[in-house]
């Protein structure tokens, strides 16, 4: 089976020929095609996680989080998406680092003079850094939090305590294991942290890149979508941030 270059992006010298489903997953192509696609599903995933988030912030000791929190991890729609938003994770994981060593194999000479941020951003030259980084941070997020929400009570795995508002039925108290987790650890704190500031010099360079890659080259729209990427890539990141420092500052209860 195979499919038509649907996008023509210059800047990735895409020709009309036929591009086999092989060739989506295996050519440098088709590897940023898959790269701008998975980036984009899980910016999606960033927005719907940073809403549940900022529930912390309703001053209602948890209640209106452990709802949002409990309506993502009981409905069966969401636990089907759950799944591709793993494939989405790990898709573009190993195609990063795949791409990140096609590019450094290709650059083994260098430049007779070096470029800096001429040609480049810092965090556009870093994002093999950057993607490790988040990758360590979201490994110790999931051991915090998903496994025990998911996992609680096999293999010795500590379970989520229970709670219940106004006679309804017990659901996971996931806000008071994030005030266990953040309320006395400054350095669970610190790693949080600066995984949100490698978060957002990944989404500085990912955002624009993910439209670019998939045609959006217009210069009409470039600084649109640069602008947005921007917004989003401070917003986004200051949110998360802020949920582990407002705990451990005690702005929340």
């Amino acid at each position: 089976m195979s499919v038509r270059a649907l996008f023509l992006c210059p800047n990735l010298q895409i020709s009309s020929t036929t591009m086999t489903w092989k060739h989506i997953f295996t050519s440098s192509i088709g590897k940023k095609l898959v790269m701008g696609l998975s980036g984009l599903f899980l910016i999606t995933f960033l927005i719907i996680h940073a809403g549940v988030n900022a529930c912390i912030w309703a001053f209602d000791h948890g209640e209106m989080f452990n709802k949002a929190a409990h309506f993502m991890g009981s409905t069966v729609v969401v636990r089907i998406i759950e799944i591709g938003l793993f494939a989405g994770f790990f898709v573009h994981i190993i195609q990063g680092y795949v791409l990140e060593v096609q590019n450094r194999s290709t650059r083994k000479i260098g430049y007779e003079v070096k470029m800096g941020n001429k040609g480049s951003k810092w965090y556009s030259r870093s994002m093999g850094l950057l993607g490790t980084l988040i990758l360590l941070f979201l490994i110790l997020h999931i051991y915090h939090f998903w496994t025990p929400s998911r996992l609680g009570g096999l293999w010795n795995i500590k379970p989520l305590q229970p709670v219940s508002y106004e006679g309804g039925k017990e659901i996971h108290n996931l806000y008071a294991e994030m005030i266990a987790v953040f309320s006395d650890n400054l350095l669970v704190v610190v790693i949080y942290i600066l995984g949100c500031i490698s978060l957002a010099f990944h989404l500085l360079h990912g955002f624009q890149s993910a439209f670019r890659t998939l045609g959006l080259h217009n210069q009409k729209f470039v600084p649109l979508v640069k602008g947005t990427g921007a917004a989003f890539a401070i917003i986004v990141s200051v949110v998360f941030a802020l949920m582990p420092i407002s705990i451990y500052l005690k702005w929340v209860d």
